[in-house]
């Protein structure tokens, strides 16, 4: 599993300064990003992370309410492997009805990506979670309703708002969930008391743990009362130096074992 960094948390400086602040994210110490809304920017933020060694292994675009060819030619010439589509307002999710179109369309989508070579994902908010559809949450409804090759990046901090355990949550998601936004804060709606990893009340460690299928690990902020660059900062150093220590027990318990 690696680390990489949602660019929404720093959309502001990517807006003044996008080479600048792609150069800044690589100094930090990441080596991955997940681009957003990534076709009007394509030609510039490809060279912005060639010229950084960066990778993009996921990016998020609105696949069902956008021109697909464009999203996943754009994501194709960037090196995206899984587009994920971040945001489908609440009214979609209160019925049965509504969330079979919706498993429909993007079922249709990862079809289309399949010709680019692209797999297709979706990213969930907190009313995903907070409907109950048949005796389970939205979100879990949706997941029975989708093909075998579309996946689920958990937003862990908008799943706990949304009233779940997102340890349980992921859990009985199991395999589908190939990626999580990892977050942290009071787990309010105030986004701009969002904190670095370790700082509030999500259990990110064991939210991590949890996810048995991960791949990518997705740092994120949706806003910050502070230095955003000092935010994303911390809550990589934290997330390695965890990694570090579970690297380290894992080589004692297999030294111990031998």
């Amino acid at each position: 599993m690696t680390y990489s960094l949602q660019l929404y948390t720093v959309r502001n400086a990517l807006q003044e300064d996008l080479p600048g602040t792609i150069k800044k994210v690589a100094d930090i110490g990441f080596s991955q990003v997940e681009p957003y809304n990534f076709v009007a920017t394509a030609s510039e933020l490809g060279a912005a992370l060639k010229e950084n060694g960066l990778a993009a292994p996921s990016g998020h675009a609105p696949l069902l309410s956008a021109d697909q060819d464009q999203i996943f030619a754009a994501a194709k010439e960037l090196g995206i492997a899984t587009v994920i589509d971040p945001y489908l307002p609440a009214e979609h999710w209160q019925s049965a009805e509504d969330i079979r179109a919706t498993a429909a369309k993007l079922n249709a989508a990862a079809k289309k990506g399949a010709e680019y070579g692209i797999r297709v994902g979706y990213h969930n908010h907190a009313w995903e979670l907070e409907s109950t559809i048949e005796g389970t949450t939205a979100l879990e409804y949706l997941e029975s309703l989708l093909d075998p090759e579309l996946v689920l990046e958990v937003d862990t901090y908008w799943a706990a708002f949304g009233g779940q355990d997102p340890v349980e949550l992921l859990e009985r998601l199991g395999g589908r969930v190939k990626l999580i936004h990892i977050k942290d804060g009071p787990g309010t709606a105030d986004t701009k008391a969002q904190l670095p990893a370790g700082k509030g009340t999500i259990p990110v460690l064991d939210v991590i743990a949890a996810a048995k299928s991960l791949e990518v690990g997705v740092v994120e902020f949706d806003d910050y009362s502070g230095d955003i660059f000092e935010g994303i900062t911390e809550s990589l150093r934290y997330l390695t130096a965890a990694a570090s220590v579970q690297a380290a027990e894992g080589h004692l318990s297999k030294e111990a074992q031998a």
